[in-house]
């Protein structure tokens, strides 16, 4: 990664430290001059602006889909603060599904490092880079799985948008992560009172509800959270993820959450997280989460939206005694449905990640570092945080004609859900 940009007006001025390290992979192997490879990441991080014609409408449409599902979705549950006062209750006294999730818990905090060296871990930092990439879309059919759907097969990882992130964490409820892709860059964080997300096509602006974790962070960078995450879960089962036994935790976000959620023209309908933890070495394998929800249209009508993530979490190493996870992957499945047969549609995105550097209790992180942008929308002074979103992006296919909701709906859905306007069109930044 690189960290500094190298004066290009003159060769002994001094270098600029880039807010958001640049994967080396922007750099081409076969160009030897420094000067050069420099003019190139100008023309990367302007690639953004352009408008090469893709299936969602335009490369800018596209980016901003894939910043908007997977650039920083949240967990749908607040996790508490606490050194597992839940976790060390006696087991005996619970459900036999309770029971076994605690026990499988607690397995995890051991092969992670344990309860010592996991308190001992005030904030935390990380630095790494992303490749995503839309991979199919298919649209057309009242089943999806018909053989006469309308399918077409988008870009591979290898030929995906690329980029890096910088992630900050004091708390659960305390994060910040800046993230750039292919030139977009995508700011979000919590101060413990609003999550808050900032992006090029929208003013910044909260998510409705309490604050909520950052799901990038339970992807093996937090592993204190993800034990409090699923100290009140219940195992149901187990699975082989990639040839390894693991067992299945569940954990459900509740009404009164779902409900703090939800808009008058949004309903979050259910949100539920699974954990796969490894039966041979106790650490979490696969993270995957699933929601659904309801958009009112004009009239009666309404769109219904399901979203599917699975994260595949590997190369643990460990750092000042805590294993962490260094690499992995994610896939998406953003599925439409509940209007005309023609109207339903599937999209499928993918990320791979790696963690370049890790580090703990950072000296000087304080909550200045953590607060939200100047120009936030809050429920009491811009109206339940609605932003009008004036792209012209469109979807494939035309799919959202019909129900006069546009392209950023799609990457506007559920973590940022503020009241829309469906019938008359304009589109509010809801965002997964």
């Amino acid at each position: 990664m690189r960290k500094l940009c190298p004066n290009l007006d003159r060769e002994d001025g001094l270098e600029t430290v880039l807010e958001v390290p640049i994967p080396e992979e922007i750099f081409s192997p076969t160009n030897k001059s420094p000067k050069i490879s420099w003019q190139g990441m100008k023309s990367w991080m302007k690639s953004s602006n352009t408008e090469h014609s893709t299936v969602f409408g335009s490369k800018s449409a596209e980016i901003q889909l894939l910043l908007g599902v997977i650039g920083a979705p949240l967990i749908p549950i607040t996790i508490p603060n606490n050194d597992h006062q839940l976790i060390n209750r006696n087991i005996k006294d619970q459900p036999i599904e309770a029971s076994m999730a605690k026990y499988i818990v607690k397995q995890y905090i051991a092969a992670v490092g344990g309860e010592t060296a996991l308190n001992s871990i005030d904030s935390m930092y990380a630095m790494g880079k992303v490749k995503m990439a839309a991979s199919e879309f298919c649209t057309g059919e009242a089943k999806l799985n018909s053989p006469k759907r309308k399918m077409k097969n988008l870009k591979s990882l290898e030929n995906g948008e690329m980029g890096g992130f910088v992630l900050w964490q004091k708390r659960p409820e305390l994060w910040c992560l800046e993230l750039v892709v292919s030139g977009c860059k995508i700011s979000a964080g919590s101060d413990g009172k609003v999550a808050w997300r900032q992006t090029p096509w929208h003013h910044s602006h909260a998510s409705r509800g309490p604050p909520r974790p950052l799901r990038r962070l339970l992807q093996g960078l937090d592993p204190r959270s993800t034990a409090n995450l699923f100290s009140n879960s219940v195992c149901i089962g187990e699975k082989p993820i990639n040839e390894e036994d693991c067992f299945i935790l569940k954990v459900e976000a509740e009404p009164s959450t779902l409900r703090a959620r939800s808009s008058s023209n949004v309903e979050i309908i259910r949100h539920t997280v699974w954990g796969y933890f490894s039966q041979r070495t106790g650490l979490l394998v696969q993270l995957e989460d699933s929601h659904l929800l309801r958009i009112k249209t004009s009239g009666n009508d309404s769109i219904f939206w399901e979203t599917t993530m699975e994260s595949y979490i590997q190369d643990y190493r460990t750092i000042d005694g805590v294993n962490i996870a260094h690499s992995g992957r994610t896939s998406v499945s953003l599925v439409r449905f509940g209007e005309r047969s023609e109207a339903h549609s599937r999209t499928r995105m993918e990320e791979v990640w790696d963690i370049e550097e890790v580090d703990f209790n950072i000296k000087g992180l304080s909550m200045d570092c953590f607060l939200p942008p100047g120009d936030l929308k809050t429920e009491e002074e811009g109206g339940c945080g609605m932003v009008t979103n004036n792209t012209k992006a469109k979807l494939p296919f035309r799919i959202l004609s019909s129900s006069k909701v546009r392209a950023s709906k799609i990457a506007a859905i559920d973590v940022y859900d503020d009241d829309s306007e469906s019938s008359s069109g304009s589109s509010t930044d809801q965002e997964l």
